[in-house]
């Protein structure tokens, strides 16, 4: 009788941990663990764009993994998210991992989850120690280019030539599974080759091969994954209960449509699993009246058969969601809270408009737009037809060759200090001729307003012709090919660009950076940029 409950026990708890997963690798391994301990767990996040509601996805299936006794583990994967392509500067990233940490507890705790339960680590943590650095070095030895490539396909940007740090990314996430102790590793069905690389190459570094357990890819409000980087397809967790009406009326959910349907999907692997009772449609007698629901397989059963209305179960899903937001919201009003949102993503408002996040639409004003360049200047002369100009040949690292650069700062800045000299050029400028020669770029100045002090902007040492210039806090899209002079994005852009009271130029308080450091002045201070 002993023995039956003990086989009942782990069934159920195995029941709680395979719950609407897509799939899972190494079943067996744990059930043989729970025959003698609770299992350990690790989800890992790397802290780049902001969370949304699918993140409620991975969340409920921490919940039942709690159910089941386990040990999980949450890693803030910082050191991943540098190797995105270094999007974000250090100090940026450890800003994001504080919000990170902050809105995925309000998220838990939403939930009814105890945080007692869960230990919380970052990449920094363990990534960075000596022993962790030589296992990436025996790693390095073992796996060829093709195998980290085929590894990284469904979560690393893929390209003709791809960085290094891509390549890495994969042997990171196979490693921390051996430095966190854990048992198995959750995540996206999308990581399924990031699972299958880590269970082919710890054995040969002599750690032991962990199971995997993963998630269904959960379709967007559009139809397609949802992201962090397309708008109209999440719903951010602070969005008011006037914008979740917004962007759920726009979702696309066709009637009777049970496979590609992302408001269905939320009740499926959200809702309904973190819910003790009955799921309700509330709608008018003349269209059927109250209906409850016990199951999800009843709900989509339902709708299947159209006896829902996709109006009413967005209504209802508006209702349940914004029960599971409001805890967070109120968590957020906290003043700390709103100025850690507000470093660890700043944003840009149009005047007149809502507030715009960092990206590079079409109709954006970021500061990405702007195609930011370190040049060299390999010659100078004076302008033949104009005193005050100097013509400039830059290296801009181009394969084409240089550019030749028009400057008015003749009686400004001396030709000698400028020859040979490193600087920041705007590439994108549509070309203009200036008394007969075409300037095809800018260099960037510090200027008081009256002229008194100009001073080109200082690059960081060690940087080369064609190191890209961004502006901190915005990640680095790709800059329009030309600015189009009509929109006059670079004329609505300039009046943010500054240099402050230490030397440090910025766009609306934000440094501009390249890969080596922050740009400078070097005594030309509280200065506009032009």
């Amino acid at each position: 009788m002993q023995d039956l409950k003990f086989t009942m026990e782990v069934a159920e708890k195995l029941s709680y941990i395979k719950r609407n997963l897509q799939e899972v690798l190494g079943e067996d391994k744990i059930v043989e663990i729970l025959k003698s301990r609770d299992v350990k767990i690790y989800w890992g996040t790397a802290t780049t764009g902001k969370p949304h509601v699918a993140y409620f996805v991975a969340m409920s299936k921490i919940a039942d993994f709690l159910r089941a006794g386990c040990e999980v583990t949450i890693l803030f994967a910082d050191v991943h998210a540098y190797l995105d392509n270094m999007k974000a500067p250090w100090e940026l990233l450890e800003l994001r991992v504080k919000y990170y940490e902050a809105i995925i507890k309000a998220m838990l705790t939403s939930i009814g989850v105890e945080l007692d339960k869960l230990k919380f680590v970052k990449g920094t943590d363990f990534q960075l120690s000596k022993e962790y650095t030589l296992d990436v070095y025996r790693l390095s030895s073992m796996v060829s280019e093709h195998d980290a490539r085929k590894a990284g396909a469904e979560v690393v940007k893929q390209v003709e030539h791809p960085l290094l740090s891509g390549l890495l990314y994969p042997g990171l996430q196979a490693l921390d599974e051996e430095y966190l102790k854990c048992d198995a590793q959750f995540g996206g069905v999308d990581q399924r080759k990031i699972f299958t690389y880590a269970e082919k190459y710890l054995p040969q570094l002599g750690y032991s091969k962990r199971s995997h357990l993963m998630n269904p890819m959960v379709p967007g409000l559009t139809g397609t994954k949802m992201s962090s980087s397309e708008e109209d397809s999440k719903i951010d967790l602070l969005d008011s209960a006037a914008q979740v009406k917004k962007k759920l009326k726009k979702a696309f959910c066709e009637p009777g449509n049970i496979t590609d349907n992302g408001v269905l999907s939320f009740c499926k692997h959200v809702l309904f699993p973190l819910r003790s009772s009955a799921f309700e449609i509330k709608r008018p007698a003349e269209h059927g009246g109250d209906a409850q629901y016990n199951t999800y397989e009843e709900l989509e059963q339902a709708f299947g058969k159209e006896e829902v209305h996709p109006g009413d179960l967005k209504n209802s899903v508006e209702m349940y969601l914004n029960a599971l937001l409001e805890p967070i919201r109120q968590e957020f009003e906290k003043p700390e809270l709103k100025k850690l949102t507000s470093q660890a993503y700043p944003i840009q408002k149009k005047k007149g408009a809502a507030p715009q996040a960092t990206g590079g639409g079409d109709d954006e004003l970021v500061p990405s737009r702007l195609d930011l360049r370190v040049g060299k200047i390999t010659s100078i002369k004076q302008h033949p037809e104009a005193d005050s100009l100097f013509v400039e040949t830059v290296d801009l690292g181009e394969e084409c060759g240089p550019r030749t650069v028009i400057s008015g700062l003749n009686g400004l800045v001396s030709m000698e200090k400028l020859d040979q000299s490193l600087g920041l050029f705007l590439c994108n400028l549509k070309p203009v001729k200036m008394r007969g020669i075409e300037s095809q770029a800018m260099l960037m100045c510090a200027s008081l307003e009256d002229h008194s002090q100009v001073e080109p902007l200082s690059v960081p040492e060690g940087s080369a012709p064609g190191d890209r210039v961004f502006v901190e806090g915005y990640e680095q899209g790709k800059p329009d090919e030309k600015l189009n002079p009509k929109k006059k994005i670079w004329e609505k852009l300039q009046p943010g660009l500054f240099v402050n009271e230490q030397h440090e130029a910025q766009w609306q308080g934000n440094s501009l950076m390249s890969k080596l450091g922050k740009i400078m002045t070097k005594s030309v201070k509280k200065s506009p940029i032009k």
